[in-house]
């Protein structure tokens, strides 16, 4: 059994698939209808409308209808596109068993514990005739597929068939009116439209099942006796055939396979049971632990069968559907009906090579799953699940005689897998010791090769390679000089497509496909919702493959799209250009053909073939939004731009591809505030200064007006805008004008007008205007402020502009083939171009007077005012002024090849490095905290980033220079590379320079050396912990520095949990027995000769003065192994040894075993000894008990302990 979808839920009691979709009908005995879809797995409606279980359930065969009954004595209609029921068909007078849609005409047939059939039109709502005559429950009643006959079953041990063919010619040729009359008299007392034809009896206890064979005349059976029976029919009897026994409970429902010669039965003793319908045998039982089975439903068209169970539903496939194939060259080998066939690509002939074997076994899924061929020797090997996997191995007659009907003789052999790895040797896998063998023809073994790992499947991998699946990883297995040349995590690879050049491999899981290179370096993962069936390499380097439902592409790149919507599922065998070749699940070889350009269009951009792409845009018919959307991710928005009618999204490709023109095109179509905003920002990136005024006047920003105007240096604009604020009454922008003009009279002015007349006063005063200073001060009187005294004025003028009332210089630059390759003339572009320079007024006189929301009596006040003051300067509205003709910019003779255009932004430098590199100390230093974070949590387990905060914030800083270029400009960083030389390519990033260095490491540990010598612990410490916390963000060279670096990380936390054990005793003064033991846990810390004599001196000077002689004596042994310099370290040694000798005894019993090897738990300092559990720090490597898993390290301060870490990377030489 192949499970495809499996459901949990209340006790199934009725299930019916769509004929046409992949959905399912559930009823339940809760009384709840779902409707699943079992490809995808999810469930689309419910519909909850009956009152107790719901048993009979049924789709309609062509309409979005279904019919439901229950036990409420209900029959309903439903519609499941409205969602909602259409009608209930009341009549039966106890519960309903089954309900059925008849094929062709508007009927229901519905049986029912009230001991009737009733059929019913489901378009009049009306009961076309009960059908009488069972005397117990009918427990089921189906349609006939073809003829007009009706099967029933009945706990009254009877089967019976009704014929129904005089109903049917009533519908179609209704009687005369005259003859309705005693017609419905008698379709009261039961009706002469339907009419037992034959009754079966046979069954010992109640029959719960029958049903008709889909095209021959027969009938089976279920019932609660435990047996299936067969029965036969003609024109003139029925009888019975032959009985199945197996089951050992009730019989629940059984029926004929739709594509099989087999029948499926199941039953309450919790089994599916598989008969060979032409020999009458068992030939598979499926059984659930807990789980009683009610139902079957069989997929009108697909092998696809349903089983509803106490807790659940399947639905399940009884055989693999998929032909087993093999390409070579311009033919596919494949077997079809048990015969090996060819199919030639060129002339799409099909021709019969030869029969294979059929296996003798009587048991499901017995046929070829897997071919290989060997064009050579013409030699075929067909691998199979007989004797749980075996080959056979044919070789092909060259000739026509030798193809006759008779099977060869193959050579045969048990192997999980096998396949050809050269012209005449082939390997097996022996599964269960791990081995491959290699055959020849003969099948003859060459050689065995031992596989270091348990495989479950081999494939090719070119010659004397073998792809072998495990079950989490795939390798590429030399079996020459027996080793892996490469491997890839990858979990349940089903299928293998190599390209034809051998360069990249396809791993083909159930919902995902993985794309590598010939030495499986990964390429691209994605991901499919439906099961991917197969695949194949095109002639581009592009993998197109099939799903249940579809034709995909997927691009090198990873991305992928749909290339075509199946019927049915296919399994590609060659692609050739603009054509699929395939085979169908009934082995029939069939070329579909597709339509590439979306995949070879994406391709070309890809692969950076502008002209190719430039030609695709031009002749083909590439639109949607999908394509606009790609365009767009992948940085084309300016290809984008030419696919797109709608103005908005013009605007904003435009916009997005710095295209300046076809932006302004489109903000005059749209003509909108927020549009008109954008293309002003756009084009102040851009420096088009004649732009960003056009917009801002179209916004009526007269604030940014008025900037613009100062940083441009265009004071009489500004001027004319000042008088604008006046009129408007604005006085905050007349004021700002005022100030950005120099214009200490307006100011004085405004000031007065406002009545901030002490302000106005110390203005004029300041700047010299001693009349109007006098005038004020009479104004105030007592109230004149005081002036600042011995302090110089100066007048406020806004600084220089660098550019006055233009452009700002642009990099001049080659237009790329997208700029005006796909402008359809020339003539158009330059017109576009003259229009929107003549629409935006691109001199310097262009006027900024358009105030919409001005009244019209105010604009006669403006105009009169502005004439009165500046008769020279005319009207101050636009169609008032004269200014003088804007010269059009003249286009380069070249202009489509050489214009102005803002260039593109180039990749940060710190964007590149973190690109480039997977060491956590470039990472900070290109500032990427948190990917670096993300390193450092991987490698080393590191959670607790507080200590390194710091050290990522100099590395950063370190590797980055900052200049400033003037005083108003932004300061401008610069990266700092390592191992930067003049003659460097400017085009070549080296990697950050960093601040931390292993030399400077070494020079901590010296000092960190000298505290401990000269007893300053805690400063040791530091040193110590410092190095342990650097060491992370430590980049070198060569291999030989990376084991320094590890050796180095062993003696900083040997000194860190030393130290901290000798500062903790220090501190325990009340306790003697733990100083005891922590000065003994010193001595076993790996330390430097002179700090460890000291370590066992101060151990064996604690435990003399305890009195703990034993102990004392075993340091004092120690130090003198040590052969100590100190002569009188070792006079003292000795002296301990003498005393201990004549009182041989400890007084405090010690947690110190110094007998039995032991190392330090780095958090709760007790002994570890050899044997017991215990976890370690993944970065610094120090032992804890298993009470300290998840906790943070007690000695680097930095990692989990326990936690799972790839390990130390410092070097790019670390790489294979």
């Amino acid at each position: 059994m192949l499970t495809k979808f499996e459901t949990k839920s209340n006790r199934v009691k009725g299930l019916s698939f769509h004929a046409k979709r992949p959905w399912i009908l559930a009823s339940l005995h809760s009384g709840v209808i779902q409707l699943w879809d079992y490809r995808m797995g999810t469930l689309i409606d419910r519909f909850e409308e009956h009152e107790g279980p719901v048993r009979g359930i049924h789709f309609h065969k062509s309409q979005p209808l279904f019919v439901s009954g229950g036990d409420d004595y209900k029959i309903k209609v439903w519609n499941y596109k409205l969602n909602r029921c259409l009608f209930t068909l009341l009549g039966h007078l106890d519960y309903i068993r089954t309900t059925q849609f008849h094929h062709e005409y508007p009927w229901i047939v519905s049986a029912s514990d009230d001991q009737t059939i009733r059929l019913w039109n489901w378009q009049s709502r009306t009961c076309l005739s009960v059908l009488t005559g069972h005397n117990h429950y009918v427990m089921c009643a189906s349609f006939h597929p073809k003829e007009d006959l009706v099967v029933s079953a009945s706990l009254d041990q009877t089967i019976r068939v009704w014929d129904i063919g005089a109903l049917k010619k009533k519908s179609v040729s209704p009687a005369d009116d005259g003859l309705r009359l005693p017609q419905m008299s008698t379709d009261l007392f039961g009706g002469i439209d339907a009419v037992v034809k034959y009754v079966l009896e046979g069954h010992d206890r109640g029959v719960n099942w029958a049903s008709f064979h889909p095209t021959l005349p027969l009938i089976v059976s279920g019932a609660d006796d435990r047996q299936v029976k067969i029965w036969r029919m003609n024109d003139t009897k029925a009888w019975e055939v032959d009985t199945l026994r197996g089951h050992m409970n009730n019989v629940s429902c059984v029926l004929f396979h739709s594509r099989q010669d087999v029948i499926v039965s199941n039953s309450e003793d919790k089994s599916i049971r598989v008969w060979d319908a032409t020999k009458r045998t068992l030939l598979q039982s499926f059984r659930r632990e807990h789980d009683r089975f009610w139902i079957l439903a069989a997929h009108p068209e697909m092998s696809l069968l349903a089983a509803g169970h106490d807790s659940g539903m399947i639905v399940f496939k009884l055989e693999r559907e998929r032909p087993a194939f093999s390409v070579s060259g311009d033919s596919v080998i494949y077997v079809k009906e048990r015969f090996l066939r060819s199919f030639d690509y060129s002339t799409q002939r099909d021709s019969q090579l030869m029969p294979i074997r059929h296996p003798g076994s009587n048991s499901l899924n017995q046929a070829p799953r897997t071919l290989s061929y060997s064009p050579t020797e013409n030699a075929v090997l067909v691998c199979s699940d007989v004797d749980a996997g075996s080959y056979e191995l044919y070789v092909v007659p060259k000739d026509d005689s030798g193809r006759g009907d008779s099977v060869q003789d193959a050579k045969k052999g048990i192997g999980a897998s096998a396949v050809f790895i050269a012209r005449n040797r082939f390997a097996v896998l022996e599964k269960s010791i791990s081995q491959v063998v290699v055959k020849n023809l003969r099948n003859e073994i060459v050689k065995k090769c031992a596989l270091p790992m348990a495989i479950d499947a081999i494939f090719y991998a070119g010659t004397g390679n073998l792809l072998c699946k495990a079950e989490d990883k795939v390798i590429i297995f030399d079996l020459q000089q027996r080793i892996v040349v490469g491997d890839l995590q990858s979990s349940s690879v089903r299928f293998v497509v190599w390209s034809q050049d051998m360069e990249n491999v396809a791993l083909l899981s159930k919902h995902s496909i993985v794309i590598a290179d010939k030495k499986l370096a990964h390429r691209c993962t994605f991901h499919e919702t439906i099961r991917v069936k197969s695949g194949a390499w095109d002639d581009n380097g592009v993998f197109l493959y099939t799903t249940l439902t579809h034709i995909k592409y997927c691009l090198p790149n990873g991305d992928t799209g749909i290339i075509k919507t199946l019927d049915a599922p296919v399994y590609i065998t060659k692609i050739y250009g603009n054509t699929i070749f395939c085979l169908d699940r009934d082995g029939k070889n069939q070329p579909i053909i597709i339509d590439s350009t979306e995949y070879i269009f994406k391709l070309s951009l890809l692969r950076k073939k502008y002209d190719q792409v430039m030609n695709m845009i031009k002749n083909s018919d590439l639109c949607g939004q999908a394509m606009i959307a790609y365009l767009q991710q992948k940085g084309f928005p300016q290809v984008a731009l030419y696919f797109v009618k709608d103005e908005k999204l013009r605007f904003d490709l435009a916009i997005e591809s710095g295209n300046i023109e076809k932006a302004l095109e489109s903000a005059k179509k749209i003509d909108k505030k927020d549009h008109w905003y954008k293309l002003g920002v756009e084009a102040l990136r851009q420096g088009n200064a004649g732009i960003v005024e056009y917009a801002y006047q179209k916004t009526k920003n007269l604030e940014r007006l008025s900037f613009h105007y100062l940083v441009t240096g265009n004071l009489e604009k500004l001027l004319k805008l000042m008088k604008i604020a006046e009129v408007k009454n604005d006085v905050m922008a007349q004021f700002h004008d005022a100030l950005y003009l120099g214009d200490i009279q307006e100011r004085v002015k405004l000031l007065e007008t406002t009545g901030h007349l002490p302000l106005a006063y110390i203005t004029a005063s300041l700047h010299g205007l001693h009349e109007i200073a006098e005038r004020l001060a009479a104004e105030l009187g007592d109230k004149v402020p005081a002036l600042p005294e011995g302090r110089k004025a100066s007048l406020l003028l806004p600084p220089s502009p660098v550019a006055c009332a233009g452009d700002w210089p642009l990099l001049m630059v080659s237009k790329g083939i997208f700029e005006g390759g796909l402008d359809n003339t020339v003539k158009d572009e330059d017109e576009d171009y003259e229009e929107a320079a003549a629409d935006a007024n691109w001199g310097e006189e262009l006027d900024v007077g358009e105030v919409d929301h001005m009244h019209d009596s105010e604009y006669t006040v403006v105009e009169e005012d502005v004439n009165k003051e500046n008769d020279e300067e005319g009207g101050w509205e636009l169609e008032d002024l004269n200014l003088p003709q804007a010269e059009t910019p003249k286009a380069a003779p070249n202009g489509r090849s050489s214009v102005f255009i803002a260039p593109t932004p180039g990749m940060p430098v710190s964007q590149i490095w973190a690109q480039k590199s997977s060491l956590a100390a470039e990472h900070a230093a290109a500032g990427n905290f948190e990917t670096a974070m993300r390193l450092l949590n991987r490698q080393l387990g590191i959670h607790n980033f507080a200590p390194l905060k710091s050290l990522f914030i100099d590395l950063q800083l370190g590797s980055h220079s900052y200049l400033r270029a003037f005083s108003s400009a932004p300061v401008i960083s610069t990266a700092v590379e390592r191992g930067w030389n003049e003659s460097a390519s400017p085009n070549v990033r080296r990697p950050p320079a960093l601040v931390f260095s292993f030399s400077q490491l070494d020079d901590k540990l010296k000092a960190g050396y000298k505290a401990t010598t000269a007893g300053k612990f805690s400063e040791a410490l530091k040193h110590f912990l410092s190095i342990l916390q650097t060491i992370p963000l430590i980049v070198v060279e060569t291999r030989r520095e990376v084991d320094e670096v590890r050796q180095l990380i062993t003696i900083a936390k040997e000194y860190v949990l030393g130290l901290k054990m000798e500062l903790k005793r220090r501190e325990l003064k009340e306790d003697p027995v733990r100083q005891q033991e922590l000065a003994a846990y010193f001595t076993h810390c790996n330390l430097q000769l002179p700090h460890l004599r000291l370590a066992l001196l101060n151990a064996m000077t604690v435990c003399y003065k305890a009195q703990n002689l034993i102990t004392a004596a075993n340091f004092a042994q120690r130090l003198r192994d040590t052969n100590p310099t100190n002569e009188n370290h070792d006079r003292t040694a000795r002296q301990v040894l003498q005393a201990a000798e004549k009182n041989m005894k400890d007084t405090t019993q010690l947690n110190y075993d110094f007998r039995n090897p032991f190392v330090v738990c780095g958090a709760t300092y007790v002994p570890i000894y050899r044997g017991q559990r215990d976890v370690t720090c993944p970065y610094c490597t120090a032992h804890f008990v298993p009470s300290q898993q998840g906790q943070l390290c007690a000695v680097c301060d930095l990692a989990t302990v326990g936690a799972d870490a790839a390990g130390l990377y410092c070097s790019t030489s670390q790489k294979r």
